[in-house]
């Protein structure tokens, strides 16, 4: 009785130099006039990832901080607070040459949004401001993001940077130069962000990136024009272009009118890419089948497009067709599993965890007290 498979089964082999030519520095060059502007700073503080690996969100001294600390004064706190203060000192990090260079970048581009080598801390989006997520003013907010996201923690550890690649770890682990990304910000729609999926030098299938639920990618008129837009962008814009590994990962972002894109990033093709709506089982059979003409049933392209499909050749496009159909746990914002209370974060500025307990106490407290007052 064979075993069952497992998600490695259905992905082609990784190498390091696959891995490589996927970080931001490898590729930008070359698509730099057909994605969103960007800078790449690589000569890092030589303390850079300790601080970002370190337990904590505090920020280094001169980052101009943009929130706002605990209104309790230091008459308020209590003498319990103060020992624990004095106690449990944690490192003091301070970056003066790096914050000069983001805000250079920062007065250039208005505002940025940052990124490691491969990853972007978009799991910490919640802590800034909400209407303008991933935006950041100051080096400060560049450090915050960061700092408050289990995302980049891939970057920072080259284990996992070069994790199916099939070597040795403790021996043959590749070395890499750690860089920080200022991307120039733009808000972005997420109904227009397509990941697209490239096995052997073909594009086999693509589908939308943010796991929510619109009503106007299932007008088959629209639907059909992503498609043939994304495999026209990718073959004349991508195709020949890349010099990496024939098997990879794109996301593109779409113009407002549907009839360009612009390069988002790219990934490797491996398990720790997502893969949203589709299994690396069932991208393994289309690109076995060599031109999969129709999409198979479940969470798919508009049953109004099936025709379409009939007629036209890979690639695969499935989007989700109904809200009955998001997937579970999807519906509520995304990364929401990574998120605590804001509150909370201001409240931690410059305290330890039992300092910060006993503020958190004070203040639930407080509030609770103000309810009574206003109930009286």
């Amino acid at each position: 009785m064979s075993s069952a498979k497992s998600v490695s089964d259905y992905l082609p082999p990784l190498t390091p130099a696959d891995v490589i030519a996927c970080q931001f520095s490898s590729w930008y060059p070359t698509f730099s006039k057909i994605t969103f502007k960007a800078t790449v700073i690589r000569a890092l503080p030589s303390n850079f990832r300790e601080y970002l690996l370190s337990d904590g969100v505090t920020l280094p001294k001169g980052s101009e901080n943009a929130l706002q600390t605990s209104t309790l004064s230091d008459d308020e706190l209590s003498g319990d607070e103060e020992l624990s203060m004095s106690t449990e000192i944690s490192p003091i990090y301070e970056f003066p040459e790096l914050d000069a260079k983001i805000r250079e970048i920062i007065d250039e581009y208005t505002a940025v949004f940052p990124k490691l080598n491969w990853t972007s801390p978009q799991d910490a989006s919640w802590v800034l401001v909400p209407s303008s997520p991933l935006k950041c003013t100051s080096p400060a907010d560049v450090y915050l993001l960061l700092k408050s996201s289990d995302f980049i923690i891939h970057d920072l550890e080259p284990e996992r940077v070069f994790e199916g690649c099939g070597l040795d770890i403790q021996a043959n682990v590749p070395s890499y130069e750690l860089e920080l990304v200022l991307k120039k910000w733009y808000p972005v729609e997420g109904p227009r962000e397509i990941r697209c999926f490239i096995r052997d030098g073909r594009l086999i299938a693509l589908c939308q990136r943010d796991p929510n639920f619109f009503d106007f990618l299932n007008e088959p008129s629209t639907f059909e024009q992503i498609r043939q837009t994304a495999l026209r962008f990718w073959t004349e814009k991508v195709k020949d272009t890349w010099t990496g590994s024939p098997n990879y990962v794109v996301d593109i972002y779409l113009t407002r009118d549907l009839s360009n894109a612009h390069i988002m990033d790219f990934n490797p093709y491996a398990q720790r890419t997502d893969p949203i709506l589709f299994t690396y089982q069932e991208l393994h059979e289309f690109y076995s089948s060599n031109a999969a003409l129709m999409d198979p049933p479940g969470i798919t392209s508009p049953s109004q497009s099936q025709d379409l499909n009939k007629t036209t050749p890979s690639p695969i496009f499935r989007v989700i067709p109904s809200r009955a159909h998001v997937l579970a746990g999807r519906n509520i914002p995304r990364h929401a599993h990574n998120m605590m209370p804001r509150e909370a974060l201001e409240f931690s500025q410059g305290r330890t965890v039992a300092a910060l307990q006993e503020v958190w106490k004070e203040e639930i407290k407080r509030a609770m007290e103000n309810d009574s007052e206003s109930d009286g």
